[in-house]
């Protein structure tokens, strides 16, 4: 009896000849998906099988990043991995670390590796992107001359604005020679001082839309001294033109709109713009001659003949105080010459004089106050308002007193 080998042994034996084996580590599987799986640990369990047969697969949730779709049961496939054993069961399966759609797998491959290539050589890099001009007169158009993107751009780019002339390129957009036609047109266009070049067609498969992730046509586009949109299929296709054009837009009727500018709303713009234009310089000239006016005023206060007729006017008011003054001084003086005049007269002798009274002086001139003062035969003067009498004295006779 020869030596026996545990289930073990031969299960590690078997897995070493699958790891030797150079093809199994790395392989492309063609087939159809069936019993497909998401476990709740992120790994997808599926088979692959066609007429003849079917294989175990896996893969885990570290290599799912770069599943693009979701895998599905009937689906066409091919799958990039290694076939190995799983010791536990004593099952080879597919450890699976890429899957994309069948029909697709060569030119993805081709897709991500020129791509690869171009990124590292700066073709997408932001700072090489032109500014799409706001205000295009002049739009260049490289697709078919025929179908429904050429019709889309130039119904909305009319309807936007009616004003902007479209270039047309009628270049070949799908088939042998499609890149070629492309780059030829943008080169041809970016010739004849456009503002912007839109570049794209309708949607289609990946091979409809190939000759946008050519290189001819992304070294076109980069070279292209005019602003470039591209405009390739619809929505969720992404082709390397769209890398390396100045902005990319998710159909050829957003393309239209992305390089046309609005009239309408332009228009409106521009009437918004002239109003509030005129309105602040309304306010300004308003402001300016409101102030001009106070400047105006401030110079007349301060000029010459303005400061003379203040002077005038100050001086007139002042000599009319002054004679006002004056006058009641004078009054007032009058006043008081009245009352010492009348005082006076009241004092006056010659008053006195009028109203029967006499003055009676001496020998010596003086008033005789009192009959003390005269001696018998003394000559006196008497003196009346219109004379002076002279009169001898005889007699003396002093009053009696009560």
């Amino acid at each position: 009896m020869g030596q026996a080998y545990s289930v073990t042994e031969i299960n590690q034996y078997i897995k070493n000849l699958f790891m030797r084996d150079r093809l199994l580590s790395s392989i492309y599987i063609k087939g159809e998906v069936s019993n497909c799986k998401y476990h709740t640990s992120g790994h997808i369990y599926f088979t692959l099988k066609d007429a003849q047969g079917q294989l175990a697969c896996v893969m885990f949730a570290g290599q799912r990043k770069g599943l693009t779709f979701k895998l599905e049961e009937g689906q066409s496939v091919i799958a990039y991995g290694s076939v190995n054993v799983y010791e536990r069961d004593g099952k080879y399966q597919l450890y699976a670390s890429e899957i994309v759609l069948d029909g697709q797998g060569i030119l993805y491959e081709k897709y991500e590796r020129l791509k690869k290539q171009l990124e590292e050589e700066g073709l997408f890099d932001r700072a090489h992107k032109k500014q799409i001009p706001p205000y295009p007169r002049k739009v260049g158009i490289v697709t078919a001359s025929t179908g429904a993107a050429i019709q889309d751009i130039v119904n909305i780019s009319g309807r936007r604005n009616p004003y902007v002339q479209l270039v047309l390129y009628p270049a070949q957009v799908q088939g042998q020679g499609s890149a070629e036609s492309v780059a030829k047109g943008i080169a041809i266009l970016d010739k004849l001082g456009l503002d912007t070049i839109i570049v794209g067609r309708g949607g289609g498969s990946i091979e409809d839309l190939w000759a946008f992730n050519e290189e001819i046509v992304a070294r076109a586009i980069y070279h292209c001294n005019t602003p470039i949109i591209s405009a390739v299929g619809h929505e969720t296709d992404v082709t390397i033109a769209d890398f390396v054009s100045d902005l990319r837009a998710p159909t050829p009727s957003a393309a239209a709109e992305l390089a046309v500018n609005d009239y309408q709303a332009f228009q409106v713009m521009v009437h918004d713009y002239s109003r509030k234009l005129t309105r602040e310089l309304q306010q300004k000239l308003n402001q300016y001659r409101s102030r001009a006016n106070q400047l105006k005023l401030r110079l007349f206060y301060a000029s010459p003949a303005y400061q003379i007729k203040q002077k005038r006017q100050f001086l007139m008011d002042a000599e009319q105080k002054l004679q006002q003054r004056m006058n009641q001084s004078l009054k007032e003086k009058r006043h008081r010459l009245e009352l010492y005049i009348a005082k006076l007269e009241g004092l006056s002798p010659l008053s006195k004089l009028s109203k029967g009274y006499a003055l009676v002086v001496g020998e010596d001139n003086k008033p005789i106050q009192s009959i003390n003062k005269v001696k018998k035969q003394e000559m006196l003067t008497i003196s009346l308002l219109d004379g002076d009498i002279k009169a001898r004295v005889e007699d003396l006779y002093e009053k009696s007193r009560i």
